[in-house]
């Protein structure tokens, strides 16, 4: 347990936060996850922060990808403004590892449902407020899917994409495969819509379509990031980067069609990760590992307005 006094963001008070490990016993395993939690009279706002896709943990460091510290840092934003937050590492990741050891075994559908079960956690902690889920990449995804059974004030999706995973997918390996890779893709990717797992992968291929990795695959296939966006009732921020190599803007406006009541914020020069870099390529790779960087100012500004809007009273069927 640790008590902090973080520095505060320009032109906020600052708040003395205390930092504590939170865990969740699913029954099916025990998942780990870190709770800032600022000072103050009266019980905040708490976010639930939703990380993305593959071993991705709750700061949004990615073993594959570096360390960059996007939800950590995303978390502390929002601590030094007065707003609590649980960030956690999913079933099978990181130190929730042996709540989920098979990746055979997970799903999508189980990652939903354990965001539900954590964010019912915190709606019952006399502690807090409302509650704002928040979802980063697949995470929004997730978050979206979440939110009708968790009685949430609001949605936050960062960097989400506007269309199934399979469209998605094959449009990042166009730049990166040649003809027959990408075609063999296209066959995985349509056996697995079907439901179909497919046992033989080229080698180059293992690392996207392992044939343990499929189910999860399969589940994540049978859900259309718009449909889920469109059915959510409560009030919803969309925050998309103009330099994000991996969802685009088309994807964020593709929300905002299906969600016309959303708030749509495209920020200039963000990136997946939050930052603001160059649109090259090599530029952008490089702040995957780079933690130093600091986050975009203005997604800070644009998710701090959104919460101080919100209601202050929780939306019907809430606590």
């Amino acid at each position: 347990m640790l008590c902090s006094l973080l520095p505060p963001a320009t032109g906020f008070a600052a708040h003395t936060v205390l930092q504590r490990p939170l865990d969740l016993d699913t029954g099916t395993g025990v998942l780990h996850g870190t709770l800032l939690l600022p000072g103050g009279k009266e019980p905040p706002p708490v976010a639930l922060l939703v990380a993305g896709s593959g071993p991705t943990d709750r700061n949004g460091n990615n073993p594959m990808g570096g360390r960059n510290d996007s939800l950590k840092k995303l978390a502390e934003l929002l601590a030094r403004n007065g707003i609590a937050s649980l960030r956690f590492d999913k079933r099978g990741i990181a130190a929730s590892h042996d709540a989920g050891p098979d990746e055979r075994q997970l799903s999508l559908d189980g990652y939903v449902d354990d965001t539900v079960t954590w964010a019912r956690q915190l709606r019952a902690d006399p502690r807090f407020s409302r509650l704002i889920l928040i979802g980063h990449s697949e995470g929004a995804l997730i978050a979206s899917l979440a939110a009708p059974r968790t009685g949430a004030a609001a949605l936050v999706v960062i960097a989400g994409s506007g269309r199934p995973f399979d469209q998605l997918l094959m449009e990042q390996l166009r730049q990166r495969l040649p003809p027959p890779l990408l075609a063999r893709s296209a066959a995985i990717l349509t056996a697995l819509r079907n439901g179909q797992t497919m046992d033989e992968v080229p080698p180059p291929l293992m690392v996207l379509f392992r044939p343990s990795v499929q189910p999860y695959l399969i589940s994540l296939l049978a859900h259309d990031p718009v449909e889920a966006f469109a059915a959510v009732k409560i009030p919803a921020l969309i925050l998309q980067g103009s330099h994000d190599i991996q969802v685009g803007v088309a994807d964020a406006e593709a929300l905002k069609a299906a969600k016309p009541d959303a708030e749509l914020a495209i920020i200039g020069g963000m990136n997946h990760i939050l930052r603001i870099t160059p649109a090259g390529i090599q530029e952008q790779l490089a702040s995957y590992n780079a933690a130093e960087l600091p986050l975009a100012r203005e997604l800070g500004q644009h998710l701090l307005a959104f919460i101080a809007a919100l209601p202050s009273s929780p939306p019907p069927g809430g606590r």
